[in-house]
């Protein structure tokens, strides 16, 4: 299965895989639209920065994930592909998956339900990895 994989390295910590994530999440065909007024989209994944390194936080996909089995409502899922999500119509907002992700890459949502990787399914290809300027971010699959 192609994950999402970060080169540290790499990463200036430009957060434009914050803003791409949202974008592709709010729905929008225009990024300026989607980032004017009250209501801003939320990225599915954060940069984490330190002196010398940055680097962004994304789901693993893992493959006995502990946000599904803790998941009380059977909102955060896996599929045959091996792509964990979450149904936020399922979701409670209890947080338990966000208590026991080991990656801390599961995050409130603003409203009940969380937020999470996806792996922009729908686009084919995650918007972070398609648009990191310095390819710190890439969607590929490793032995």
């Amino acid at each position: 299965m192609k994950k999402i994989y970060v080169n540290e390295d790499r990463c200036l910590g430009c957060h434009l895989c914050e803003y791409y994530c949202a974008f592709a999440h709010s729905g929008k065909i225009d990024m300026v639209k989607a980032f004017s007024g009250d209501s801003k989209p939320q990225p599915r994944l954060t940069i984490e920065e330190g002196d010398s390194i940055n680097f962004a936080v994304s789901c693993r996909h893992c493959e006995t994930p502990l946000c599904v089995k803790s998941c009380i409502t059977g909102a955060m899922q896996k599929d045959e592909d091996g792509r964990v999500f979450v149904d936020e119509s399922r979701c409670v907002g209890c947080y338990t998956c966000i208590l026991v992700c080991p990656y801390g890459s599961v995050i409130p949502g603003k409203e009940k339900a969380i937020k999470k990787c996806d792996l922009c399914i729908e686009s084919g290809k995650p918007a972070c990895a398609e648009n990191c300027p310095n390819l710190a971010i890439v969607y590929e699959e490793r032995g």
